[in-house]
């Protein structure tokens, strides 16, 4: 596989590039696009523009490991714990209710911090201010449309961006078979 694309840098596209950087062999070119201007997606942490040092993290204000995935996704928490990504929660939260077995963690730097972390890891090369609007097979391999700029071909694209956004769409996408991964909203694209 020579170039691989990651549409979305939010959680999803982030632990999927990381995935992908790990893989031997790795593609030889590994690309993320992201459509905001920075990542976090649907968990992101925003900084007050009135004080630089005060942040709050939208979409996630904590991440809970269940029971079932305490297993087959224990070594992502442990990394992240241990790199100081992630922290267990100690503080109650009004309302919340804990079930048996489950464990709630916190980002003491932000959640931005773990997906930043898993793009950096990735070793892909991101790119911010790319909403894919197009996605078309042609010779083999799939070309790749945004709003702005020249169409780039890859060998594979993988979209984590939510699924109003991945049906909005257009081109070949939309006759191809979806993969779903055991992660979230994870979508492979393969010629079908």
């Amino acid at each position: 596989m020579a170039r691989a694309l990651v549409v979305g840098a939010g959680l999803t596209g982030g632990v999927c590039a990381a995935l992908l950087g790990r893989e031997t062999p790795r593609p030889a070119h590994l690309t993320v696009w992201e459509e905001a201007a920075a990542p976090g997606g649907r968990m992101c942490t925003a900084c007050s523009p009135l004080a630089p040092g005060s942040t709050v993290d939208l979409g996630a204000q904590y991440i809970t490991r269940s029971p079932q995935r305490a297993g087959p996704h224990a070594r992502f928490y442990d990394e992240l714990v241990a790199l100081g990504l992630l922290e267990p929660l100690t503080s109650p939260i009004e309302g919340m209710v804990v079930k048996e077995g489950e464990c709630n963690f916190v980002a003491p730097q932000g959640v931005s911090s773990i997906i930043k972390h898993y793009l950096k890891e990735s070793g892909a090369d991101v790119c911010f201010g790319h909403r894919v609007t197009r996605v078309d097979l042609r010779d083999d391999r799939w070309e790749v449309s945004t709003e702005t700029g020249r169409p780039e071909r890859f060998d594979l694209v993988v979209l984590t961006m939510p699924a109003p956004r991945i049906l909005q769409l257009q081109g070949d996408v939309a006759n191809c078979r979806t993969y779903l991964l055991h992660m979230d909203t994870v979508s492979f694209w393969r010629q079908g």
